[in-house]
C-alpha cells in the first residue's frame, strides 16, 4: 500500500459539498457545542484553532479523548468551499526550500496567511506513524471566525465511538475497532505546490 500513497495527501470523510474534521475540547466546551451543533460564545474565535481531516490523528493526538482538555472529541462538517478557501491561502507552518524562494519570504507569507499547514504522519489503528503524512490545518483570525460561524454545519459528539475503538483495541479485537473508524478517502483538493503536495 505504501508505495501507492503519495507522501502527503489529504484523507477525509467528505461529500460533494462537506468535508469532516476532528478537534477535541475539554467538556465544558465539546458538549455546548455538540449540543448547539456550533462553537458556544466562550470558544475563543481570535486564538488559532487547529482542525484534523484524520480521525485517527486525532486520536493520537488526544490519546481516544483521555487527555486533560481533549476529553470530548468532535466531528465538526464543514463546508468544502470553507476549506478549500483556507487551503487556497494557507502557508506551510515551516520554512520548506523546495516551496520558498528564501526563509524570508516564507517568514513573509506565514505572517499574511490565516491559515497554515503542517504535514505529520499519518497513524495507524494503534497510533503507530505510518510512511505518510496528514494535513493539520491551523485557523486563525478571519479564517478562524469563518470556520466557527459561517463554515460549520454540524457538530457530533464521537467521544462514545472513540472510547469504544480503544476498548475493542484493548480486548483484542481488532476487526470491531477497524469496523468503527469512518471511511477516509483521497479528498480531491488539487495540486497544493505552495503546501508541498
Amino acid at each position: 500500500m505504501s508505495h501507492e500513497v503519495p507522501t502527503r495527501a489529504i484523507r477525509a470523510a467528505h461529500t460533494d459539498t462537506t468535508i469532516t474534521v476532528y478537534q477535541a475540547y475539554s467538556p465544558a466546551l465539546g458538549v455546548p457545542a455538540a449540543r448547539d451543533g456550533r462553537f458556544p460564545p466562550a470558544w475563543k474565535r481570535e486564538r488559532m484553532t487547529w482542525i484534523k481531516p484524520s480521525f485517527l490523528w486525532m486520536m493520537y493526538r488526544c490519546g481516544w479523548g483521555t487527555k486533560v482538555d481533549q476529553e470530548t472529541v468532535l466531528a465538526v462538517e464543514i463546508t468544502r468551499e470553507g476549506f478549500d478557501r483556507a487551503l487556497r491561502e494557507a502557508c506551510l507552518s515551516h520554512y520548506v526550500p523546495d516551496v520558498h524562494a528564501d526563509r524570508a519570504a516564507w517568514q513573509e507569507a506565514l505572517r499574511s496567511a490565516p491559515a497554515r499547514v503542517q504535514w505529520d504522519p499519518e497513524r495507524d489503528l494503534r497510533l503507530n506513524p505510518l510512511p505518510y503524512r496528514s494535513l493539520q490545518l491551523g485557523l486563525s483570525g478571519p479564517a478562524s471566525r469563518a470556520y466557527a460561524d459561517e463554515w460549520t454545519l454540524a457538530i457530533r459528539d464521537v467521544t462514545g465511538t472513540a472510547r469504544e475503538i480503544r476498548r475493542l483495541l484493548g480486548a483484542g479485537d481488532e476487526a470491531g475497532a477497524r469496523a468503527l473508524l469512518p471511511t477516509e478517502t483521497p479528498y480531491p483538493a488539487g495540486p497544493l505546490p505552495h503546501l508541498g503536495a
